[in-house]
This record gives structure tokens, C-alpha cells and sequence, in this order.
């Protein structure tokens, strides 16, 4: 028999209950895919992390992430919340660890402040897709249960990726925005067609100067029809909206804060931090806040 240590984790927040819960075991040398697949499906988090010991000198530890249906390679919330409970569990000092992934060895930076922690995520290498063909484009609108008339001209459909894709749809509206009702089947048929899982619905329209962006996110074609506070959805959109000339920047730095999960009632709020080479972004980090929900054992 081994024994796990789990936690549940409230990733973007300080409050319990609120922002995206993750699952992570920070114990998992040992455990096979299938068992991992087990915990991710029991736990029912969008997704749960799992933290292994070094398996090359150029690294400080392994991380994957499974969603209760498949690994996927990268995730931002269940980052914040795995470098979280590392940092509790052996009671760290501010640090940045090497963690290999499925899409490489990337920094996480812990930040010890006042005895809590905060967790800076460098994203991976960012990508931007041209815009769809017409009819796909259309499918997409409607099944996202959008008019035409609801987007905001100066946002092209793309597909962002930091290391795991979603499509990026601006529109005009927050009440719109939270009077949104997709349909998902049609949102996870499209994913098949065009290789990208998760659609980030967003706006400007804030009525909070520290706030530049409100988001939803719909993954249903991985079992997620809608995921709270998404770090690798804010973290492309800095990069969409930066090689789009959408918003200005200084001195090759972007910033803003991101805030999700308004309509469901999970609301949690992510800096995001860009530096800019070439009017491209070159670099894309993620900061956020977490709270514990619990920290339990498995014996498997």
C-alpha cells in the first residue's frame, strides 16, 4: 500500500470556494497512468497535478496533469495550486523550480510573502493561429450561442497557444458574456475539426480600472463545459492581444489583471505579465494567489 498526500487546492483566490479548484498529489513516484487517471476522475477537478522527484539534472522535480478523462500537457490553475502545496508541504522559502512538462522544463517562481505564497508560471512558447475560413468561424459563433453582432470588431477568432491552445473570441459585452449558454455538443465536435479544445470568451468591458478583461472558457470536448479561472487562456490572450496591436504597451512590458468565473460564481482574478521583443511577445508569465481546501491521504 502507498500513501498519497492529496490536497485541494482554490487556485487565483484567497477565498474559499471561489476560483478554479485543482487536485494535487504531491507524493506520485510510483503511480502508473491508469492510477493517475483514477485519482484525476475521483477527485473531479478540470484538472489534477501530480508531483514526481527528478528524473534528469536539469530539473527539479516532473509535473503532469490529468483531467478527469485524459492527461493534458500544461495547466495554469493546477500549477499555481501544485507549487502551492509544494511550498506548504516543505515549507519553502521564496525559490524558482525547473519542473519538466509535457511541453518542456519551465521556471515556477514561489514568492514567500508575510507567510503565505504566491506562485509566478512561465508559460511555454507562445503561438497564434491565422483566423478560420467563413463557415467554420460561423459554426463556431452560433454553437457558442453568439451573433455577429456580438463581436468586437477589433478581435479576430484565433486559436492562442502557450502550450495548450483555446481559441480566442472578443465580444462587446460582460452582460452578454454572462448570458451565455453554448451548446456544447457542437462546441466539442468543432474541437475535432479544428485541433483546439477549449474556446476563451472575452471583454473589455470592465467596470474596474485594475481590471482590464472578463473571461469564460468552455472545454466540453474534455470534459470540462466550463472552467472557472483558466491560466492557459489569460496567458495567450496577453500574446493574442499584444501581436494583434490591440492593446499598448511600455518599455517592451505588458501587464494587466484577468478576472473569471463571474457567472458561476467562482470568481478569481490572474496577473499576467508579458515582455515584448519586436512588437511580439517573447515571454508570458502568470501570477496568482490560493487557498487550501483540504489535505487528506490515499492508500492505493
Amino acid at each position: 500500500m502507498k500513501k498519497l498526500i492529496v490536497y485541494q487546492i482554490d487556485s487565483f483566490t484567497k477565498e474559499k470556494f471561489k476560483g478554479n479548484p485543482a487536485g494535487v498529489v504531491v507524493n506520485a513516484d510510483g503511480l502508473k497512468d491508469s492510477e493517475m487517471q483514477q485519482i484525476a476522475r475521483e477527485l473531479n477537478n478540470s484538472e489534477t497535478a501530480f508531483l514526481f522527484s527528478p528524473d534528469s539534472d536539469d530539473c527539479d522535480g516532473v509535473i503532469r496533469y490529468f483531467s478527469p478523462t485524459i492527461e493534458v500537457p500544461i495547466c495554469g490553475h493546477a500549477t499555481i495550486a501544485a507549487m502551492y502545496a509544494k511550498a506548504l508541504e516543505d515549507n519553502l522559502d521564496s525559490c524558482v523550480l525547473k519542473m519538466k512538462t509535457k511541453i518542456g522544463i519551465l521556471p515556477f517562481e514561489i514568492i514567500n510573502e508575510n507567510g503565505d505564497y504566491q506562485v509566478l508560471m512561465t508559460q511555454g512558447r507562445f503561438e497564434l493561429s491565422p483566423t478560420f475560413d467563413d463557415d467554420t468561424e460561423k459554426r463556431m459563433v452560433a454553437a457558442l450561442g453568439l451573433n455577429y453582432d456580438d463581436i468586437d470588431t477589433k478581435c479576430p477568432i484565433q486559436i492562442a497557444s502557450t502550450g495548450h491552445s483555446k481559441v480566442m473570441i472578443g465580444i462587446k459585452s460582460r452582460e452578454k458574456l454572462n448570458t451565455l449558454s453554448p451548446k456544447y455538443n457542437d462546441l466539442a465536435e468543432l474541437s475535432t475539426q479544428i485541433n483546439c479544445n477549449g474556446y476563451f470568451v472575452f471583454t473589455f468591458d470592465s467596470d474596474n480600472e485594475d481590471i482590464l478583461t472578463y473571461g469564460r472558457m468552455f472545454a466540453p470536448a474534455i470534459g470540462i463545459n466550463e472552467d472557472p479561472v483558466t491560466g492557459n487562456a489569460n496567458g495567450p490572450l496577453a500574446g493574442y492581444l499584444i501581436q494583434n496591436n490591440i492593446v499598448a504597451f511600455k518599455n517592451n512590458e505588458f501587464e494587466f489583471n484577468g478576472r473569471q468565473g463571474e457567472k458561476i460564481n467562482r470568481l478569481g482574478t490572474i496577473t499576467v505579465k508579458v515582455l515584448v521583443e519586436n512588437d511580439k511577445p517573447a515571454l508570458i508569465q502568470i501570477k496568482g494567489e490560493a487557498v487550501v481546501i483540504f489535505r487528506t491521504e490515499i492508500e492505493i
